[in-house]
């Protein structure tokens, strides 16, 4: 038997055929251990016939075709029922595998006899998911979120799919990746996650066409969410577990129109039939263990849906969306060859002054100004704000846009302000190290840079690592053997800190000599003199990494870092 087959659904591919298929061919595990599993939803444009081409040419690729089914579904039923490999692996037709993907995954499947396994998923479809934050052995989802993720890009023991009859459903049907990740979420005995090594790059087309084209119906797309709910009951016995499960569809997909943005973009009779199709499906398709186990706004949230009040959802939602974070970096400092960053993260009402909690009668009450005059939000309880508080730093590889989490210990507390008020905060120490931070590898060349995320008292905000007022000075490091040159410095459009890291190869005694006295004038003068004598290739590269290693130099028209690079958009929080 083969080890694994990969199954990819295909309609109407055109060249993204071509952009997909290497990644697929060329796997580290060896042709004669996997095979690649097309199934051709009856495509138009020619795309049977090319991977009718493809297959002659490599023995280890085998295509079926079928009539249009309309959707991905029974394209990959059909997939796994002509696998002859223990495990299957989807992959979309317009996006790829890195090299040692399979090999890595299904090594982690034999190890511990896994049912599913997930690999740690990049791209531009993919931010950064704390479910990948580490290579997890063995897990359920009864102990790790596994229902934040819920695409099938992922492997799956063939017989495991079989013996439970766990299938897509077929048609034009929406959520039946949702349908399907449920009913093999609440069967799976083990579960393992490779979180150490980017497996699946999921892309977002140019064209658009990995989205869906067709605008969503209320009741229609309910209605299937409803299939997913009933997945998972019919998966789990009535109680916290399956309260805890549930928890995903209802603040994600169920509160997703009655929060902002979109609760502020639709008016009038749309805005009203989304707020009643919900509104239903929470009444009657969710236990109420369900919104008693969500944080004090997202509660507050659920609680005034249930209840009707249709304009305090948007009155909340307005006030809501002008909540920023606030970070501070308290400390910043190089030891034993790690950076150490010490950090503060709180949540700012819109007027500017601290998300507080008031103390009243032995209660917490939730913020009563960003609260006054909303009907049924007064007096809005947060018995367990510590409960639902997170925070944590990442570092965003921008050359590969790859997203690591270094080792945090951002613990969350409470800070009086007086009065019984209390501001919820996460603080604590980052270290990255430079030499593991990569899933045990060092840090790649490239520029890396570093962001903040924060859940409080039910508001997520995504936030860039900015220089403070202080101005501290940020010396570079040489670390590893061989060396490698780690520079610390602030982006010039947002003075986001980010860490320019240089190859081993490229690290010589006097480029060690330039940063390490960047400061110093006279033995900079010295170390011109020097770089006069060395070969002109090497003295161009020489002066590059100088000007780049002296970030706390600032023009005095703009005060920025010459040279530095732009930084992105924020990006987007994951679902």
């Amino acid at each position: 038997m083969l080890k694994v087959s990969v199954v990819v659904p295909v309609y109407n591919a055109g060249r993204y055929l071509e952009l997909c298929s290497p990644s697929l061919l060329h796997q580290s595990i060896g042709r004669e251990s996997y095979e690649v599993v097309y199934v051709d939803d009856g495509s138009t444009d020619g795309s049977g016939e090319r991977l009718v081409r493809l297959a002659a040419r490599h023995p280890h690729v085998r295509v079926f075709r079928q009539e249009n089914s309309g959707w991905p579904g029974k394209p990959r039923n059909v997939g796994v029922r002509h696998a002859r490999g223990a495990y299957v692996q989807f992959v979309d037709q317009d996006d790829e595998l890195t090299p040692e993907a399979l090999e890595r995954l299904h090594a982690l499947a034999v190890r511990n006899g896994s049912d599913i396994v997930m690999g740690k998923v990049a791209g531009t479809m993919q931010g950064p998911h704390n479910l990948f934050r580490r290579t997890v052995e063995r897990c359920t989802a009864a102990d790790t979120p596994l229902f934040e993720s819920l695409s099938p890009h992922k492997m799956f023991r063939r017989a495991f799919l079989l013996d439970h009859g766990i299938q897509f459903l077929e048609g034009p049907v929406r959520l039946e990746d949702q349908v399907f990740m449920a009913r093999a979420y609440v069967r799976a005995k083990t579960v393992s996650i490779l979180g150490d090594y980017p497996c699946y790059l999921w892309n977002r087309r140019d064209d658009g066409g990995n989205t869906s084209s067709r605008p969503a119906v209320p009741e229609e797309y309910y209605a299937h969410l409803r299939t997913v709910v009933e997945s998972i009951k019919e998966g789990t016995e009535p109680g916290p577990l399956q309260d805890h499960l549930l928890r995903r569809s209802y603040r994600v997909e169920l509160l997703r129109p009655v929060s902002e943005p979109r609760v502020l973009q639709r008016t009038g009779k749309a805005l009203e039939r989304y707020f009643d199709v919900v509104r239903r499906m929470a009444l009657d398709a969710y236990p109420r263990g369900v919104r008693h186990g969500l944080p004090a706004i997202t509660r507050l949230r659920a609680t005034l849906l249930e209840e009707g009040l249709l304009d305090s959802l948007v009155e909340l939602a307005r006030r809501t969306q002008h909540v920023k974070p606030r970070l501070t970096i308290d400390d910043i400092r190089w030891t034993d060859g790690r950076l150490h960053i010490t950090t503060t993260i709180g949540m700012l009402r819109p007027d500017g002054e601290p998300l507080t909690l008031h103390e009243r009668y032995g209660r917490l009450l939730l913020d009563p100004e960003l609260l006054q005059g909303i009907k049924g939000a007064e007096g809005w309880e947060a018995p367990h704000p510590l409960a639902y508080a997170r925070g944590e730093l990442l570092v965003h590889d921008t050359t590969r846009n790859h997203w690591w989490f270094p080792h945090t210990e951002l613990r969350p507390r409470t800070e009086p302000l007086g009065a019984g008020r209390h501001h919820v905060l996460v603080s604590g120490v980052t270290v990255i190290d430079p030499l593991t931070l990569t899933g045990g590898h060092p840090m790649p060349p490239g520029t890396h840079q570093i962001w903040a995320d924060a859940q409080l008292l039910g508001i997520g905000r995504r936030i860039r690592l900015t220089r403070p007022d202080s101005h501290p000075r940020l010396t570079p490091a040489t670390v590893g053997t061989p060396p490698r040159l780690v520079i610390p410095g602030w982006t010039a459009r947002d003075n986001q800190l980010r860490l320019a890291v240089g190859s081993p190869a490229g690290t010589t005694v006097a480029h060690q000599i330039l940063l390490r006295t960047a400061a110093a004038a006279p033995v900079r003068r010295a170390a011109r003199a020097a770089l006069h004598r060395l070969p002109p290739a090497l003295r161009h590269r020489a002066r590059t990494l100088a000007r780049r290693a002296d970030p706390w130099r600032r023009t005095a028209e703009a005060g920025t870092t010459p040279g530095a690079p732009k930084s992105p958009r924020t990006p987007p929080r994951p679902g």
